[in-house]
């Protein structure tokens, strides 16, 4: 592993690995998570790993919430099991506490509420339960937004979408933008007072597709102080060419717009997810092969490749480490710290905000910038 990709703080913003391991629970695999996802965050030199909460489609109607406090629970007891390897993290400083002792910091977040349907009070419990992070919607329809396969209808937010934006930034969950519909960005964006995210979401100038955000999305986010985690999906970054080098360009174009301040990583790696469920049979995602992966980057311990090809680029160390992790945790420390301690005006929007200059990983970053709940 190359000297500046160890010794820089790596922030995934996003893998499903917990749907990976309750799947193999149920086939009788309890270590598996120790045994095989563990060693491959550490080979990968993952210092924060932010696991979603994904809501399978059977589940989506009536079981909702009881599968979503399953796979909550899932992560709790594998934390337990992990050999003091890994932490349930919940502020800046739990995250740094948990880095500085060699650790995989885990943050906890939803990808799309259905498990609260319209009650926004919920958000308080599941924040109490460790979530940070949420995203509105998947591909559908929740009762708070629009997902952006619905862009057609140019929905924004419902009345509980709304209360749910003033709700998360009132507790300091981070409101997550990806998947959800254009218009529903938008009006995320003219609410939040706090920074925004999209935690796995690539430029939709070199990939045409609703996921991406276009110029204007990703200038807005960076206006919020938030950050643009680059997803790595084949069919988001270039269905005919997906490489580690399209990759390179969709980090370049977005630091281009919205700034090098606000580009980070979220991978989505689901190969083996989608290999564990569908071992047999081709898989379509929004009419996209799910099957396809980025040769040579398909996992995250292979994450130093990327690492490699923007130095190759040209990128120089100290940008290297913000796109890898530094932007991220600068981007939470607004939203992970009491309100006493939350930095610029009370209340106010914070935009274009700079909470800190980068710096290089100290194994104490996030304390530089945040205090805890």
């Amino acid at each position: 592993m190359p000297d500046l990709h160890r010794d820089s703080v790596v922030v995934d913003c996003h893998n499903d690995l917990i749907l990976l391991v309750a799947r193999k629970r149920a086939l009788g695999e309890g270590a598996y998570f120790r045994d095989h996802v563990l060693p491959s965050l550490r080979a990968g030199g993952v210092d924060v790993q932010v696991v979603p909460v994904f809501m399978e489609s059977e589940y989506a109607a009536e079981g909702a919430l009881r599968r979503t406090l399953q796979l909550i629970e899932y992560l709790y007891q594998e934390v337990e099991a992990g050999r003091g390897e890994v932490a349930l993290c919940r502020t800046g400083a739990e995250i740094d506490a948990a880095v500085s002792n060699g650790k995989v910091a885990l943050v906890l977040a939803l990808e799309g509420c259905e498990a609260i349907g319209r009650h926004t009070d919920l958000f308080a419990t599941l924040f109490r339960l460790g979530v940070r992070i949420a995203s509105f919607t998947h591909f559908g329809r929740t009762m708070l937004a629009d997902g952006s396969g619905e862009d057609g209808t140019g929905g924004r937010l419902t009345r509980a979408g709304v209360a749910a934006v003033r709700e998360m930034e009132r507790l300091g969950i981070l409101v997550d933008v990806s998947h959800l519909s254009a218009a529903g960005t938008h009006h995320v964006l003219d609410l939040a007072t706090r920074p925004v995210i999209a935690s796995h979401s690539s430029a939709r100038a070199l990939c045409d597709h609703h996921r991406n955000l276009d110029d204007g999305q990703l200038r807005a986010i960076a206006a919020t102080g938030g950050v643009v985690g680059v997803n790595f999906f084949p069919a988001f970054v270039d269905p005919r060419r997906p490489t580690v080098d399209r990759i390179v360009d969709h980090i370049e174009h977005i630091a281009s717009v919205a700034g090098i301040d606000h580009v980070g990583i979220g991978p989505d790696f689901i190969k083996e997810y989608v290999d564990e469920l569908y071992p047999q049979y081709p898989l379509k995602i929004e009419g996209l092969d799910a099957k396809a992966v980025i040769e040579g980057l398909d996992g995250p311990q292979h994450l130093a490749v990327l690492t490699d090809a923007l130095r190759r680029r040209g990128v120089g160390e100290p940008d290297v480490r913000k796109i890898l992790g530094e932007n991220f945790l600068r981007c939470s420390a607004p939203s992970w710290a009491s309100p006493d301690d939350r930095p610029g005006d009370a209340g106010g929007r914070g935009r274009g905000r700079r909470w800190g200059p980068a710096r290089r990983h100290s194994r104490s970053i996030c304390a530089r910038w945040s205090r805890p709940l």
